[in-house]
């Protein structure tokens, strides 16, 4: 992502667990964490996507974490559908509680595609245990593919229009129950090719 990522692996429930982190600039704000697309599809946390989420984090101020899944990289294990993910991320978000100064510190989750439905889950687990969390991002919600949990209600749901593996109105009729807005950039496809710089600014302006 930039020369100054640190790349280190930590112990999870089927092995080691790769781990990229980014520091952002002064004191942080708070930590955020990064969930990259399907793994069985090219997906890591070098993704495209889930490095502009990252970079958009680290530039709002938050200490952002990126982890492969499960067989990718030097990430231990193998693919479990996003069950045994969820443990995983569980262990990420523990390894950055642990870090000084970062126990009580505001926690993002942010997650592109396949990540927004382990993400969905690791949420309401979090939830249910009484964990705060201070927002959530969801790019490209996989919601034609997998069971995503329902989310927050300050949750960002961001949506490309011409989007053809998540069909935009099968975001719609889950976004639709739980009167979630979705933002949709326009002539954006599932991976934002050439929209990139749009995603960033839609992240940047919600938070002001």
């Amino acid at each position: 992502m930039n020369a100054q990522t640190e790349k280190f692996l930590i112990d999870g429930p089927a092995g080691k667990i790769e781990v990229a982190l980014d520091r952002a600039d002064g004191t942080p704000r708070g930590i955020a964490l990064v969930a990259h697309p399907h793994p069985l599809f090219g997906g890591s946390m070098d993704n495209k996507v889930a490095q502009t989420l990252a970079r958009t984090l680290v530039q709002l101020g938050y200490t952002t974490y990126r982890s492969n899944f499960r067989g990718v990289g030097a990430t231990a294990g193998e693919h479990d559908k996003g069950i045994g993910e969820r443990d995983d991320l569980r262990a990420v978000i523990a390894h950055m509680q642990a870090q000084p100064g970062q126990a009580d510190a505001p926690l993002v989750l942010a997650g592109f595609s396949f990540g927004t439905f382990v993400l969905s889950h690791v949420a309401k687990q979090l939830r249910e245990a009484g964990q705060p969390i201070e927002r959530m991002v969801f790019v490209g919600t996989a919601v034609s593919n997998w069971d995503v949990a329902e989310v927050p209600e300050n949750t960002l749901v961001i949506h490309g229009e011409v989007d053809d593996t998540v069909p935009i109105a099968s975001v719609y009729d889950w976004a639709r129950p739980q009167e979630l807005p979705v933002v949709v950039i326009p002539g954006g496809e599932h991976f934002f090719h050439r929209k990139l710089h749009i995603l960033k600014r839609v992240i940047v302006d919600a938070w002001r």
